[in-house]
């Protein structure tokens, strides 16, 4: 039902709006005067009598119209900004808590969980600025270690997003790491939304994985399909040959991260690696993706229904409070006649 511009949960209570007249049919305590001429007429006493009521039926209205629960319903509104959706890809491993150091390759042994300086702990210290700084973008996030968990659909609230990185960084990672179903998760998020712009999936992880040919069959059709660009953030634990480079033997170029990092560039798709060190070079790769992923992203967002009782319960507290005033200055003035 519609009324006001509003719809109505209960609109049933609209059946008790006649109670709203109770205060006009108060008891009559006029008094008959033999000579009424010699009683005047109190024009201001009448003003304030009628106001009194009229207040009265205020109060009633406004608990009645808050009881029938009062609502905008769910809308869509077109959102046009600069950014880019984003699905982040967090890796919940266990090498994940060791240090994010490559100065020495004895640290890399040393489990620091719930420590800051662990791998986990600074990728979510740098994911929650980039998201502060992106206030356009549509975020989505998904937790992987053996198995991947799609947390978060693709979603404007920003609440949501930061307290989905936080829960990320908590507890202890598992041994095993499944990149692949993560990506295909990722590409499926997508799969189900219209396309709006940009489209971004950041992977965050401190290793490689071999795929099988089925995996990547997936993964190459599944992210050509949604015109993905893919960003890989990859935390080094120990100083050696970059993914780019070329060994003397073939041990270098068989790691898994060798492998993946190949994979990767044989997709299609727009892909850049960006090899993580020290904590200045990631914060250099935020920014350098901060800085490519910006244009203009039309996105239709579906509000969710808006309660609107408020209005009508603080109308009916606040004109109750001036009918309590009236009563306590009423009283007052009677004792005050009587001293």
């Amino acid at each position: 039902m519609t009324l006001l511009g509003l719809q109505w949960a209960s609109p049933m209570m609209f059946l008790l709006l006649p109670l709203v007249f109770l205060p006009w049919f108060t008891h009559n305590q006029d008094k008959t005067v033999a000579w009424s001429q010699f009683v005047p007429v109190d024009s201001l006493s009448n003003m304030i009598g009628f106001a009194l009521k009229l207040l009265a039926s205020l109060v009633l209205a406004g608990l009645i119209l808050s009881l029938a629960g009062p609502y905008y319903p769910e809308q869509t509104v077109e959102r046009v900004g600069n950014g880019a959706e984003v699905v982040v890809l967090v890796d919940r491993s266990r090498s994940m808590d060791d240090p994010f150091s490559t100065r020495d390759k004895a640290l890399a042994v040393n489990r620091t969980v719930g420590k800051g300086d662990s791998k986990r702990r600074i990728a979510q210290k740098y994911l929650l600025e980039f998201v502060d700084k992106r206030p356009d973008d549509r975020f989505g996030f998904v937790l992987f270690s053996d198995k991947a968990l799609d947390l978060l659909p693709l979603s404007y609230n920003k609440d949501s997003i930061r307290a989905t990185i936080d829960a990320s960084a908590l507890g202890k990672g598992l041994s095993e790491t499944n990149i692949a179903q993560a990506l295909i998760k990722a590409g499926e998020m997508y799969g189900k939304e219209a396309y709006h712009g940009s489209r971004t999936v950041l992977l965050v992880s401190d290793g490689g994985q071999e795929f099988t040919d089925e995996d990547k069959q997936t993964i190459a059709a599944l992210y050509k399909r949604e015109n993905l660009t893919l960003y890989w953030i990859y935390m080094r634990s120990t100083a050696g040959l970059s993914l780019d480079e070329e060994g003397t033997d073939n041990s270098w170029g068989n790691t898994p991260e060798k492998r993946l990092h190949k994979f990767f560039q044989s997709l299609g798709v727009p892909y850049r690696v960006f090899e993580i060190e020290s904590v200045k070079s990631f914060s250099e790769a935020i920014d350098t993706i901060d800085k490519q992923q910006d244009q203009t992203l039309i996105v239709n967002e579906v509000m969710p229904r808006e309660i609107k009782t408020a209005p009508f319960f603080w109308v009916a507290m606040i004109t109750m409070l001036l009918l309590m005033m009236a009563q306590f200055y009423t009283a007052w003035g009677v004792r005050k006649a009587h001293e």
